[in-house]
Formats: C-alpha cells, structure tokens, sequence
C-alpha cells in the first residue's frame, strides 16, 4: 500500500491539452509529475498505476513559474514538471474505455 502512495505522489495529473491530446496517436501520453521525480520514478509508477503497459522511454521538462499580477499586485506561478511518456509499440490507448 505504502509503495502505490508513492507511485501517487510522482504522476500529479495529466496533463489534457490539445497538443497532448494529438501526441496520442504516436503513443505518447502527458502526465504532470513532482518536481523532484527522475526519469527512472515516473516508468516506474507508469507501469504500476497502468497494468500491463510498458514504457519505452520518458521525457521531461521543467516548466518555470510566470510572474504575474493580481490586483495590481505581481506574484509568481510555482514551477512544474511535466514528463511525456512514450509507450512500446502495440501497448493500449490509455485514453479509449475498454470495451468488454
């Protein structure tokens, strides 16, 4: 149980956003991940959280915090990961429902 929280704490999200959406196609698939998670953490909890999927590789980048203003007031967006996970050849549509 202790290890499934852990796998919990590095995916954050997906990440649904339209260019996201079109990299499906190729297998690949957007997950918002903790900022101090490595390459070699986010596979694993891929495999784990998605039964029987194998990754093939994992990208990621920092994205940094833009300076805003609320009220007048400037403030400062925390910075993210995002990792683009790449899935071996013939693994299942992690988006399309299973049809039973």
């Amino acid at each position: 149980m202790a290890n499934a929280l852990k796998h919990y704490d590095v995916i954050l999200s997906p990440v649904i956003t339209e260019k996201s959406t079109m990299v499906t196609e190729f297998g690949q698939y957007v997950f918002k991940v903790a900022l101090d998670a490595s390459k070699d953490d986010v596979k694993a909890a891929v495999e784990a959280l998605f039964k029987g999927v194998k990754v093939k590789a994992v990208n990621t980048i920092v994205a940094k915090g833009k300076t805003k203003r609320w009220k007048g007031a400037p403030y400062r967006r925390s910075d993210f990961k995002k990792a683009i996970v790449t899935l071996s050849e013939g693994q299942i549509d992690l988006t399309a429902p299973e049809l039973k």
